[in-house]
């Protein structure tokens, strides 16, 4: 079930979200100061690109400490926002509200949703498995 709800994400506008997580990492690698943010944005492109069965949680629920988490993580994700957190997430909230239209899109508006509320702070968290 996981795989034809992946490829019809897929299909149905998670490449797009998935370019929109790239562009945003690739952007942030040219200045040296964006560099930290550039695994975050590779690795919430690769959720968005295919959402289920995988999960996102904090990293210091796995109880692993780095610069991303505590107060220096609340700080990257303070400048995330500003310089391109806001435009990633209203992108998922549009592309919801698109989708929501329609039964049967309703579960891939629900999980674009979820996205935009990730794509606010990305910093210090990670993607797992789902049990």
């Amino acid at each position: 079930m996981r795989l034809i709800l992946n490829v019809l994400w897929f299909v149905f506008g998670g490449f797009i979200s998935a370019l929109a997580w790239c562009l945003a990492g690739v952007l942030l690698a040219i200045t040296v100061v964006g560099m930290v943010y550039v695994p975050a944005c590779f690795r919430m492109a690769g959720f968005s690109a295919f959402p289920f069965g995988k999960m996102v949680v904090e990293r210091s629920e796995l109880g692993e400490h780095d610069l991303g988490t505590g107060p220096f993580g609340c700080g990257l994700n303070v400048i995330w926002f500003v310089v391109a957190g806001w435009w990633l997430a209203l992108h998922h909230i549009v592309i919801a509200f698109a989708q929501a239209v329609t039964i049967i899109g309703i579960p891939f508006a629900w999980q674009h949703v979820k996205l935009a509320v990730i794509s606010l702070a990305p910093v210090g968290r990670e993607v797992i498995e789902a049990p």
